[in-house]
């Protein structure tokens, strides 16, 4: 049984739908995307939602952006001395993000950056 704020609030729904006040929004006739937060402990997903609506990003998660970043930059380079400097920084955003994470060793990215540049260059 509705209740007099819900027949109203019903109403003026489906009034909007006859005049077709729901045709043209944004996503309209694409699936819904669900995020899966399984991944997370029950009691901090509302947290991290509040967190990622407000576009507030974890370090973990910007330090793997620049990495990302970094790479393709150093794939675009030619001078062999930038190319030092931009691994030796990759190889410091890399041990900044493995010391961040407190997981075991087994978990850590690796610093190859070095050894695969010195391969393509010599």
């Amino acid at each position: 049984m509705l209740t007099g704020f819900e027949k109203i609030v019903e109403e003026r729904i489906r009034q909007a739908q006859k005049k077709g006040e729901f045709d043209n929004l944004p996503g309209s006739g694409k699936p819904l995307k669900f995020e899966d937060d399984c991944y997370i402990m029950e009691e901090l997903r509302l947290a991290y939602k509040i967190l990622k609506n407000a576009d507030c990003i974890p370090p973990e998660i910007e330090l793997k952006k620049e990495i990302n970043h970094m790479e393709d930059l150093l794939f675009k380079m030619d001078d062999t001395a930038e190319k030092y400097r931009t691994i030796k920084k990759l190889n410091f955003l890399v041990m900044k993000l493995n010391s961040l994470r407190n997981t075991s060793i087994t978990h850590e990215i690796p610093q190859r950056y070095m050894a695969e540049v010195i391969e393509r260059i010599g």
